[in-house]
């Protein structure tokens, strides 16, 4: 089993930062790609951004320019630094993490969720 355990939500006025982190523990062998995906009041989940083993990161065109996620390799953590939140970013964060596990088989697993609520 892979856990993710997430934390860093909150609520804030619009401008103002959030960073969210995400810790991998479990039979982890290696981990490829660890992102960011969110939900808001009647939307689908969407990839916010992820960042892959090698460092190469992919960005919803929505948050290019304010949010920055980073890795922790070693302590297998995963970063979301939010700037210049919008109210439109108010959404469930959950973090995702692929990789392989420490026996055999690959993971995709999911964390619980963290709310982020940005005021007007």
């Amino acid at each position: 089993q892979v856990q993710l355990v997430e934390s860093g939500g909150g609520l804030v006025q619009a401008g103002e930062s959030l960073r969210l982190s995400c810790a991998a523990s479990g039979s982890i062998r290696r981990i490829d790609d660890m992102g960011w995906y969110r939900q808001g009041p009647g939307r689908q989940r969407e990839l916010v951004a992820e960042m892959a083993d090698g460092g190469t990161t992919n960005y919803a065109d929505s948050v290019k320019g304010r949010f920055t996620i980073s890795r922790d390799n070693g302590k297998n953590i995963v970063y979301l630094e939010m700037n210049n939140l919008r109210p439109d970013d108010t959404a469930v964060y959950y973090c995702n993490a692929r990789g392989l596990r420490t026996l055999s088989g690959l993971f995709n697993s999911w964390g619980q969720g963290t709310q982020v609520t940005v005021s007007s």
